[in-house]
């Protein structure tokens, strides 16, 4: 850090406390991580020429030496180092003029956010996570808060008294608060840890679908079995997310990413309140449980349930429509990264790899997705059409994971081969449905609620490794769990099997739940606590 340093306190924290960063520099400070202390060591023996601050020619000469050196948005922060007695009497000035505390407190709001956590979580949850700050509380202690008081919500919840109801209602307004307050309380003291990386991206679906459980079960202790909706509204919502994160994926570093439908979502964006309300209507997660709180509190499980099927399948359909356009409408380059983003999202096991390489290139980039589509038309019909147990559903599983095979045998390039994860993640979940559901046995449908849960906590987990730049969970673990087309088969085999004996396949889905539970969380543990996951803070979830 240069002496002669005039700026906001705040500016440096932003250079020098701020762990994601291998290196990190504004001008007159500069701070590297042990992962760039060498190219640091190289560097300053070298002892750079030049005009200008010390701190910035070495921070100049690591950036020159491939080393990326973050240099923080300051806005109107100041830091400088005046050439003389007037820029550091205007540099002076300039720092008594920008209270950095309140710029501290705005930055620590995500800038693009939902209407309800805009205006009815934040204004007050920056000063909860200044309090917590200051109080030498850590975002992680903050987010098992969050999660915790979420449980307890669901506990109320499946009580199945209005009482419970209420209780759950507004304990989860107080989860969702400590969950917009554990980021801003990382933005706000800049700590970024590899294990809030990991609680951040998995509580909040922790937290939502064991309150889905919580309804459920309190709808059942007052004679109302409303599991069906339960696992059809976590189906929903997980699909949502993993159009999100396929689109995002295959077109956040594509080149000429323009599109007419892209331009005119953009003039919507310019009008104002066009804005708030094209959020509002995707029902993302501050609205979402906000209704969830309040319908519970006042209404049944049922009504919940319709209310989020019906909300978020308008979303999915307002935004997988838009996504659409923009990808035929625009020309766009997909890269080998995002092409192999969309393969590792894809979650192809052993049976679709086999089919791959036996048909290397033959869907074509562009016919992918409709090989994929088709396989999943044909798998949910056929589950939907042929009775429990049927072995000619063994037959179309098998048809399915060929197509599985063909629809990845070429790089995801295409247009619109984003769409293919999504679809195998439907094609999956609602396989495990159907059969659930037309086991027509007790336990049936809670056992796949627990086996979707635990399938889709490893998408999520692949999903959140591939934003952290470290790439898709280790192969084995996808083989090891059959991938999405070997657990259709099993299941449907399953099926065969029990056809006679309906009532034992809760003990086998139940079973599979387990398997892959385990196997998934001990690798992704094992992973977000070790020294090599990325250092980052999921700037939110998608809508």
């Amino acid at each position: 850090m240069d002496s002669a340093f005039v700026g906001h306190v705040h500016a440096l924290r932003l250079a020098l406390t701020d762990p994601r960063f291998d290196a990190c520099a504004v001008t007159g400070a500069f701070a590297v991580q042990p992962g760039a202390r060498d190219v640091l060591d190289k560097a300053a023996a070298l002892a750079p020429e030049g005009p200008g601050p010390y701190a910035d020619r070495l921070a100049d000469a690591v950036e020159a030496a491939g080393t990326f050196v973050q240099r923080p948005e300051l806005g109107t922060l100041v830091a400088s180092v005046p050439a003389g007695p007037a820029e550091r009497d205007a540099a002076t000035a300039a720092v008594a003029a920008v209270d950095d505390e309140a710029v501290r407190l705005r930055t620590a709001v995500k800038s693009r956010d939902g209407f309800f956590t805009t205006f009815f979580i934040s204004p007050y949850s920056r000063y909860i996570a200044r309090w917590c700050a200051r109080r030498g509380l850590t975002p992680n202690q903050v987010t098992t808060a969050s999660l915790i008081t979420a449980l307890i919500a669901a506990g109320c919840a499946a009580t199945g008294e209005r009482w419970g109801y209420v209780a759950a209602g507004v304990l989860l307004v107080v989860s969702f608060v400590l969950d917009c307050t554990d980021g801003q309380l990382a933005r706000y003291s800049l700590q970024y840890s590899t294990m809030g990386a990991w609680l951040d991206a998995t509580f909040d679906r922790a937290k939502e679908y064991s309150f889905y459980a919580g309804l459920a079960l309190g709808a059942a202790s007052n004679g109302d079995d409303v599991w069906g909706l339960a696992v059809g509204s976590m189906i929903l919502m997980t699909c949502r997310h993993v159009v999100d994160f396929s689109f995002n994926e295959a077109n956040h570093d594509a080149t000429a990413n323009t599109s007419p439908t892209a331009a005119l979502s953009d003039r919507l964006d310019s009008v104002g309140w066009t804005v708030w309300v094209r959020r509002m209507i995707i029902l993302p997660i501050g609205e979402r449980w906000a209704m969830i709180a309040v319908l519970t509190a006042f209404t049944t499980p049922r009504i919940v349930f319709y209310a989020l099927l019906i909300g978020c399948a308008f979303g999915a359909l307002y935004t997988t429509a838009g996504r659409v356009l923009r990808s035929l409408t625009r020309k766009a380059t997909r890269t080998d990264r995002a092409a192999q983003a969309l393969a590792d999202l894809a979650d192809s096991g052993p049976l679709a790899e086999l089919q791959a390489r036996l048909l290397r290139g033959r869907a074509g980039s562009f016919g992918s997705v409709y090989v994929a589509a088709l396989g999943t038309l044909l798998m949910v019909g056929a589950a939907l059409y042929l009775p429990f147990g049927d072995p000619r559903l063994i037959a179309v599983a098998v048809v399915y994971a060929m197509a599985a095979g063909l629809a990845v045998s070429a790089p995801l390039k295409g247009a619109l081969d984003w769409l293919i994860p999504p679809l195998f993640r439907a094609a999956e979940y609602v396989t495990v449905l159907v059969l659930a559901a037309k086991a027509d046995v007790p336990g049936a449908l809670p056992a796949a609620f627990g086996l979707i849960a635990a399938v889709a906590y490893h998408h999520y987990d692949t999903v959140y490794r591939i934003r952290g730049g470290t790439g898709a969970p280790p192969h084995w673990l996808v083989r090891t769990i059959g991938g999405h087309e070997g657990r259709v088969l099993l299941l449907t085999v399953l099926a065969a099997v029990l056809m006679s004996r309906a009532v034992d396949f809760p003990v086998a889905l139940t079973a599979m739940a387990v398997f892959v539970a385990l196997v998934v969380l001990v690798e992704s543990i094992r992973f977000w606590v070790s020294s090599g996951a990325p250092a980052v803070h999921d700037e939110g979830e998608p809508a």
